[in-house]
């Protein structure tokens, strides 16, 4: 994936406080721009993904990697209209 305008991030936040920071951050963004949502909440990869299907933002992707021994998502979401 790798193309993001903005990072946000969440670490450390269990869900549903990511959803809520990509909630007030999405609104500073242009319509376009991709946001980047960083977690290592694993519920990310539902709530994301449903948070999109209720506000029209478009998920573009999730990424899963290991960052010393505990797993990091991130999620791309890009502002729609």
């Amino acid at each position: 994936m790798g193309h993001a305008d903005v990072t946000l991030d969440t670490l450390g936040y269990l869900c549903p406080m990511p959803i809520i920071l990509t909630s007030k951050k999405i609104k500073e963004l242009a319509p376009g721009q991709v946001l980047e949502v960083l977690s290592d909440d694993e519920g990310i990869k539902k709530d994301m993904p449903a948070w999109c299907q209720t506000t029209g933002h478009e998920m573009v992707g999730l990424e899963e990697e290991a960052v010393d021994s505990k797993k990091v998502y991130k999620a791309y979401v890009k502002k729609t209209g």
